[in-house]
């Protein structure tokens, strides 16, 4: 639910998320390569789950990327119902 206060100028932390899944793939993917390579397959397998995990979220990134942006109500559009106000008392005299 919106509270009314989102800042006007606010940005999807897609591109940056693209961007940390990405070096993480790479350094996870390096890892295994190198750990397999020194004969440390527990570690290779580390770092093959971590690889996994990166490009799974890296599919997901780049298919939100892909959605476009999503409708979100303009400033004239309240967040919530207006309160009413209470009636009015007579004045006494």
């Amino acid at each position: 639910m919106r509270s009314g206060n989102e800042p006007v100028t606010a940005r999807s932390p897609l591109r940056l998320r693209f961007w940390l899944s990405l070096w993480g793939l790479i350094w996870a993917a390096g890892g295994a390569a190198a750990f397999s390579m020194a004969g440390r397959p527990g570690w290779a397998a580390a770092c093959g789950v971590l690889a996994v995990l990166a490009a799974v979220d890296l599919a997901v990134v780049i298919r939100h990327i892909r959605q476009g942006p999503h409708y979100q109500p303009g400033p004239d559009i309240p967040p919530y119902e207006p309160p009413r106000e209470p009636p009015r008392k007579p004045p006494h005299g």
